[in-house]
């Protein structure tokens, strides 16, 4: 079946329509960050670059780590970029630009998010690196597709709206693992982490400037919250929608982050920069091992 011009949008050089990159450009491998900025700083590190390139806050390189080839593509915040950047790499990787149609077979990509959190268990300390093994989507995004139910985990996904007395208001939240892959390779040097991602920074994070909360003892319901050996261990902002959509679409991804704020004994530390290059330094290692 020919995709529609409306539905998948491909630019005159024959990029794909926010991304801005073209098929060919794209390596098996992308390591996702938030910030336009870190892309530069995860570049540092490559060799034969081929190309970088800029699309509002999409920022993109393609080379070389270790002899393997590697895409570093930032989305910016939220969940909704990270909708229209899975939809697009998804697009890359498996629709033929010219007719249009899905390609016959199918290539997966190991999608790796690097980003920063904020911890709200106790025992975690700032700095640590944590593995976001179940994505708690608090911001609706997946359930604007189909078979949502065949992606979360539904038990789980019921207790934590009954401990928290979800709100009515807000949108159903959703529990996706992320790729066994991408956990078991992870796994020796990172917390085992359950991930809130939000669909703010501030209310939606439980955090009060001037507005309260609908739900005043989230951040106390979120840290009691326990699900056989998982209890929810951080905040960030886009994991699910990566987990849940590479899911849906057939790709190995995840999250990891390092812990920059502690939200249950409220501190923080602005000085964090060294450790997330020492994240980028292990994750780099991990993907090309």
């Amino acid at each position: 079946m020919r995709i529609a011009e409306s539905e998948l949008i491909i630019n005159d050089d024959g990029s794909v329509f926010h991304l801005h990159i073209r098929p060919e450009e794209l390596a098996d491998t992308v390591i996702l960050v938030g910030d336009p900025g870190r892309v530069d700083m995860v570049s540092e590190y490559l060799t034969d670059i081929e190309f970088r390139r800029q699309s509002r806050e999409f920022v993109t390189v393609t080379g070389k780590y270790n002899g393997k080839r590697l895409t570093v593509l930032s989305t910016g915040i939220g969940t909704d970029n990270i909708d229209i950047t899975m939809n697009e790499l998804d697009a890359l990787a498996n629709i033929d630009f010219s007719t249009r149609e899905v390609k016959p077979e199918h290539r997966t990509l190991t999608i790796l998010r690097i980003g920063t959190t904020g911890a709200i268990q106790p025992e975690i300390p700032l700095g640590a690196y944590i593995f976001s093994h179940i994505s708690v989507g608090c911001d609706g995004l997946l359930n604007w597709y189909a078979d949502r139910d065949s992606y979360s985990i539904l038990d789980m996904e019921k207790a934590f709206m009954e401990h928290t007395h979800w709100n009515e208001h807000l949108p159903h939240p959703y529990f996706v693992r992320a790729s066994q892959k991408l956990i078991d390779l992870f796994e020796d040097s990172t917390v085992k982490g359950v991930t809130v991602a939000a669909s703010g920074f501030y209310g939606p994070q439980g955090r009060v400037i001037r507005i309260p909360l609908a739900m005043p003892d989230m951040i106390e319901d979120f840290e009691s919250f326990r699900f056989g050996e998982y209890k929810i261990t951080n905040f960030e902002m886009e994991g699910s929608a990566l987990a849940g959509l590479a899911a849906h679409l057939g790709h190995e991804a995840g999250t990891v982050c390092c812990a920059i704020a502690h939200r249950y004994i409220k501190s923080s530390n602005p000085n964090y920069k060294d450790q997330v290059r020492g994240l980028v330094e292990l994750a780099l290692r991990k993907l090309t091992e």
